[in-house]
């Protein structure tokens, strides 16, 4: 309740909202700063959730209120703030001309906030009002006097409907929601990775407002609907899909459309260390374990970021290397030539089927270099750990918030791997979505090495290399002159005479991933490029020198 108390500190309309649930309900919300997989057995849920202040998420039903996905957020509540929002909106309007255009949505927001100085100012508590009622502004020369709660919150209003997605924002910004549908204005639904398919409590207010919003957004992702042109299919600036079904003759409920929160170009390893989502100098150790063949498992809870932070790391393994996946859902993107993608089939006739067993067995007849699994969640482990006996390096994520729960995972029911093969696997990354200061982060919080299992311990030991420092926000490098897999797996096979000399090239791979930012280069296919070029030529196939 200490997180909960904090962000109804900060976030009024928060707080406002769960006196409100406490006094209908008799119960104040389980606040939960992440969520995860084993929440969807609660049958009547009652729990509220950060997507970044000032959002928050409500999932809540009950035996008589069907479960349902409601969004917190700031809203005009009275006719006479409506006007005032609107009165600020016109006033911006006006001084916008005179600023320099921004070329970026981070200039966008930044002169934004710039115009909502000039165009208001706070006032004491009854101040507006009475300064209203002496006074007609004169827009050309006055401020508006607001409130700090009330500015605040235009201001975010502003910010979600010019620079945002408008009412849906807390959606696009939700990491655990999969689809978002929307039919008619009043029928907004989605596909959350925990509830399941959950109605919301958004509405586009009519047709007409939901027909403009779309040809805003079609204007906006470069794909104008019309009458003449109804249906579009475009991506949004994040990489999700949407397609748009505009006009009612064509979707007779009202225009509708369906957002994909998916991406065909991944994010760049060099775009998560600039988020810091994790530092320079483990994204260049997994650099090193994976042009070196180790296995590595990306492991974390729900939405924490697993398969986008695998999709970073697949530009490590040497470019000529033979890669075979195996998914359930295409998600895994190697830049490889040589790739063989296997997708299971669950439809049709049982006969017929794929699973993802079958696909893992069928790649190890083909002796790829690597084989990538989409996320292991049964049978399928054990073949996964076969293929790393066998010389066959694994890359998968995989549900397990730390490596003991991740070996008691494998080696129990359904996977049944023998604890004594554990070791086969090298490295695993633990990943979590954090909240921090009110903000909703992705953050590696720990790299592990597997050494091997010991009958003296009765057990597995591992080695911690790299671990998140919450407090401070950085990662620290535990491994220096300590890291097992570095001296005792890779320094021999690297040609290195003193095995702690691989410190230095690692150091080395930090500085260019470094470089890379600081030159702005942080595209997927280009970086990828620079990947490719260096395990080549070395420093001089780098763009930049070092």
């Amino acid at each position: 309740m200490d997180d909960l108390a904090a962000a109804m500190k900060r976030n009024i309309h928060l707080k406002k909202y769960v006196y409100k649930i406490k006094k209908e309900h008799g119960k104040s919300p389980d606040f939960r700063t992440t969520i995860s997989r084993d929440l969807k057995e609660i049958m009547y849920p009652n729990i509220i959730y950060p997507v970044g202040d000032p959002l928050f998420v409500h999932i809540f039903g009950t035996p008589k209120i069907k479960r349902r996905y409601i969004v917190i957020e700031p809203t005009i509540e009275t006719e006479e703030e409506r006007r005032r929002y609107e009165e600020v909106q016109d006033r911006i309007l006006e001084l916008a001309p005179y600023h320099e255009t921004p070329k970026t949505e981070e200039e966008f927001g930044k002169l934004i906030d710039r115009l909502m100085d000039e165009a208001t100012e706070i006032a004491a508590a009854g101040a507006a009002a009475t300064r209203q009622k002496k006074k007609r502004f004169n827009l050309l020369q006055r401020k508006f006097p607001l409130k700090k709660e009330e500015r605040d919150k235009f201001l975010y209003l502003i910010k979600r409907d010019i620079i945002g997605v408008g009412v849906l924002e807390s959606l696009v910004k939700d990491p655990y929601i999969e689809d978002i549908h929307v039919i008619g204005p009043d029928n907004v639904s989605l596909i959350h990775k925990v509830f399941g398919t959950l109605m919301t409590n958004l509405s586009f207010g009519n047709d007409i407002y939901l027909m403009n919003y779309l040809k805003n957004m079609g204007e906006r992702i470069g794909r104008p609907v019309s009458e003449g042109s109804p249906i579009v299919d475009g991506s949004l600036p994040d990489g999700s899909r949407i397609n748009i079904i505009y006009s009612t003759d064509v979707s007779r409920k009202g225009s509708s459309f369906t957002i994909r929160k998916f991406s065909d170009t991944p994010l760049s390893i060099v775009q998560l260390v600039n988020w810091n989502t994790l530092s320079s100098e483990e994204a260049a150790y997994f650099w090193i374990c994976l042009e070196y063949g180790m296995s590595v498992f990306v492991c974390g809870e729900t939405a924490s970021g697993k398969t986008t932070t695998l999709n970073g790391i697949l530009p490590f393994i040497k470019p000529e290397a033979k890669i075979y996946t195996a998914e359930d859902t295409a998600e895994v993107l190697p830049p490889h030539e040589i790739w063989q993608q296997l997708i299971t089939r669950e439809k049709g006739p049982e006969e017929g089927r794929v699973t993802l067993f079958e696909l893992l067995k069928a790649a190890l007849r083909s002796r790829p270099n690597y084989i990538i699994v989409g996320e292991i969640r049964g049978a399928e482990g054990a073949i996964a750990f076969q293929a790393m006996q066998t010389g066959h390096p694994v890359i998968s994520t995989f549900h397990a918030s730390s490596v003991k729960k991740m070996i008691q995972r494998f080696t129990g029911s359904p996977i049944n791997v023998p604890v004594t093969f554990i070791d086969n696997l090298n490295v695993v990354l633990i990943q979590q979505a954090v909240y921090r200061k009110g903000k909703f982060l992705r953050r590696v919080t720990s790299v592990e090495e597997i050494e091997g299992y010991f009958t003296e311990i009765g057990g597995v030991a591992t080695r911690s290399v790299f671990e998140w420092d919450a407090v401070t926000d950085k990662h620290i490098f535990r491994g220096l002159n300590n890291s097992y897999i570095l001296e005792t797996k890779i320094a021999e096979t690297a040609g290195f005479e003193d095995p702690r000399e691989i410190y230095d090239e690692m150091a080395l791979r930090a500085r260019i991933l470094e470089e890379m930012i600081a030159n702005n280069i942080m595209g997927y296919r280009e970086t990828t490029e620079i990947f490719k070029n260096y395990h080549k030529k070395g420093l001089k196939g780098l763009p930049f020198s070092i």
